[in-house]
């Protein structure tokens, strides 16, 4: 059995300064976020933050923060990516359930993120939520996710090591449904069901429904089949 002094276990898990600037990851599962200076804001996902030094003031996204269009799909899907705006000065530290970080830089670019694995970006980016319309009937809770455009830094979490798949004309590509996690901006996803499978299987399973990506880019999936998020109060 492993075991330590306190003097041994303080160091051993200590915070490190790494010194990366805004986003910095302090383990594959923790988050940091350096509020201070050019960059005293950052958009979290609800309930992600695990601990924070300094002065940081926290404020629920408001109902038109979102923008009108963003209302009105909530209020037909149900559902919305609730995110929490933090500001001031200070360390702040954001963790999803024991998820897997990715912290992705985007150059002028756009990305599709599930909305119950979106954990932070930086205000300099633009969001918009999108609605799984079809899917919505079929997974239980249905499906959002949110597209992340601009420049700056954007922070999801993954269920285990995430695996990306490369989508040409030639190659396209099919998921779960509940596996999926993100993709690029260029792709529009469509549907495909296999009746006999959904029989069989019945109205939850990712191979009955089936998510296909054609056309040029990537998609990123777990090694879990989540639940879509419901709403919260």
């Amino acid at each position: 059995m492993a075991r330590s002094t306190i003097a041994q276990f303080v160091q051993e898990h200590a915070e490190q300064s790494l010194n990366q600037g805004f986003f910095e990851l302090e383990s594959d599962r923790v988050l940091e976020v350096n509020l201070a200076g050019q960059s005293p804001m950052v958009w979290m996902k609800v309930g992600a933050m695990v601990a924070y030094t300094g002065r940081v003031a926290f404020t629920r996204e408001g109902v038109f923060d979102q923008g009108l269009s963003n209302v009105l799909k909530k209020a037909v899907s149900g559902e919305g990516a609730s995110l929490t705006k933090a500001e001031g000065q200070g360390k702040l530290y954001l963790a999803d359930g024991g998820k897997r970080i990715t912290v992705l830089q985007l150059q002028g670019e756009s990305i599709f993120i599930n909305g119950n694995d979106l954990l932070a970006m930086e205000p300099s980016l633009s969001k918009d939520i999108t609605m799984m319309r079809k899917l919505s009937a079929i997974a239980s809770g249905g499906l959002f996710n949110v597209r992340v455009a601009g420049s700056g830094l954007v922070a999801f979490g993954t269920h285990g090591k995430p695996l990306v798949l490369r989508v040409s004309p030639q190659a396209p590509v099919f998921t779960d449904p509940q596996a999926t996690v993100a993709w690029s901006g260029s792709l529009a996803p469509e549907f495909k069901t296999d009746v006999s499978l959904r029989t069989f299987l019945g109205r939850g399973s990712g191979e009955s429904f089936q998510m296909m990506f054609q056309g040029e880019g990537f998609v990123v999936v777990q090694p879990y089949e989540e639940h879509p998020m419901q709403q919260r109060a």
